[in-house]
C-alpha cells in the first residue's frame, strides 16, 4: 500500500485479518458440531479405549482452536477505541495461528475416528497424521516459501515510522529538519 500512515496500515491489518477468521470460523464450528454428535450416534459404543481417546483429543483441540479464533473479535470489541490497535493485531495475530494449527491437530484427530471406524485401527494410523501433516504444510510451510514481492516504500530504512527528534528545548523537529541537520553538519 503506497503512502499509508500507520493508522491506516493498522485498520487495514485488522480488517484482514477478521476477515480471515471469517473464512476458518465456519469450518471449525461444523468441525465442532460434528464431533459435539458423535457420542449420540449407535456405532460410538464400538470405538476402542484410543480411539474413543482420540476422538476426545480432537473435541477438545476443536474447543480451543473456536476460544482461539474468536479470542481476536472479542479483543477487537473490548478494547474498540482505546488505542491499543496495535498490540491487538499482534497478539491476535498470535492466536491466529495457534488457533490454526489446533484445527490442523482437530482434523488429524478425527480422520483418525473416522478412519478407525470404516476401516479398523491400522489404517488409521496413518490416514490421521497424513492430514495433520498436509494441512500443517499447506498452511505453515508454503506460506515460508513465498517470495517478497515487497514495495520500495514498504522496507523503509530512512526511519519514516520514527518519533520526531527533540531539539534539547523541549521542542520537536519534524524529520525533515533532522535530515537537514545530518547533512549540514557532516553528520550521518
Amino acid at each position: 500500500m503506497a503512502h499509508e500512515d500507520k493508522k491506516e496500515r493498522l485498520d487495514r491489518e485488522l480488517i484482514e485479518l477478521l476477515n480471515e477468521l471469517r473464512v476458518a470460523l465456519p469450518g471449525v464450528q461444523v468441525l465442532f458440531a460434528f464431533l459435539l454428535t458423535v457420542p449420540f450416534t449407535q456405532r460410538f459404543g464400538r470405538l476402542g479405549d484410543r480411539t474413543v481417546d482420540v476422538y476426545f483429543a480432537a473435541v477438545l483441540l476443536t474447543a480451543v482452536a473456536s476460544v482461539l479464533l474468536i479470542a481476536p473479535s472479542a479483543h477487537h470489541r473490548m478494547r474498540f477505541r482505546q488505542g491499543a490497535k496495535e498490540q491487538m493485531i499482534k497478539v491476535a495475530n498470535t492466536s491466529a495461528i495457534v488457533g490454526l494449527l489446533t484445527v490442523a491437530l482437530a482434523v488429524g484427530c478425527s480422520m483418525y475416528v473416522v478412519a478407525d471406524l470404516v476401516y479398523g485401527g491400522g489404517r488409521a494410523l496413518v490416514v490421521g497424521p497424513v492430514v495433520a501433516t498436509v494441512a500443517a504444510v499447506a498452511w505453515f510451510v508454503l506460506p515460508l516459501l513465498y517470495r517478497s514481492e515487497q514495495e520500495p516504500d514498504d522496507d523503509r530504512t530512512d526511519g519514516a515510522d520514527e518519533a520526531p527528534a527533540d531539539d534539547g528545548q523541549g521542542r520537536t523537529r519534524p524529520k525533515a529538519a533532522q535530515t537537514t541537520d545530518a547533512v549540514g553538519s557532516g553528520r550521518r
